[in-house]
């Protein structure tokens, strides 16, 4: 296989997260979104997190750690934290097996295990970002009647690494999740239907 061969199968792959859904949120009962969907929030959240952290962070490597966290779910499909008590994911078979064959597969594959385990501040940003974005999920279901909602905010909580990741939960749970688009309803526009 060529290497531009190998690199657009990979784009194919990457795509395929577009269609890959997030599966707790059948458990939670409302909300749905695509890893896809996931992958960039969690990377704008890890640039912001980035921006924030009061230590030095490579900032292009944990953005990359974001961008790549969940990319094997393209073969595995997501697990969510009910079928990781029964199901077992080769997840190093679907890393070696996406990235052998790419002329950068070696740095994909580094991000993705460095991400999983956790041991640079960098990965634990990452991770941060990752469940930063469940946790804004979390904040829209509960902010349309979801009681549930908030017994997973509290889990999410407890998850988080970093003081800069904390501060920022915080300040989720206390903001309306519709504040950043409807703050002024008295402006002559919202009064006139956009006229």
């Amino acid at each position: 296989m060529s290497d531009m061969e190998a690199i657009v199968n990979f784009l194919f792959e990457a795509g395929m997260l577009k269609k890959t859904p997030r599966t707790g949120y059948q458990f939670l009962g409302s909300g749905k979104e695509s890893v896809a969907e996931h992958t960039f929030r969690v990377a704008c959240i890890g640039y912001v997190l980035a921006k924030l952290s009061r230590q030095a962070v490579d900032e292009s490597r944990l953005v990359k750690l974001c961008l790549f966290h969940d990319l094997p779910e393209a073969r595995t499909g997501d697990h969510n934290y009910v079928n990781k008590k029964y199901v077992s994911v080769d997840e190093e078979k679907a890393i070696r097996d996406l990235t052998d064959f790419l002329p950068f597969g070696k740095e994909v594959a580094d991000l993705i295990r460095e991400f999983n385990g956790q041991a640079t501040l960098e990965a634990k940003l990452a991770s941060d970002a990752d469940q930063l974005d469940f946790l804004l999920q979390l904040k829209e279901s509960g902010d349309l009647g979801n009681k549930y909602a908030e017994d997973w905010i509290r889990a999410v909580f407890k998850r988080l690494y970093t003081e800069e990741a904390k501060e920022m939960a915080k300040e989720i749970v206390t903001t309306d999740s519709n504040a950043w688009w409807f703050q002024d309803k008295e402006d002559p526009w919202w009064v006139k239907g956009g006229k």
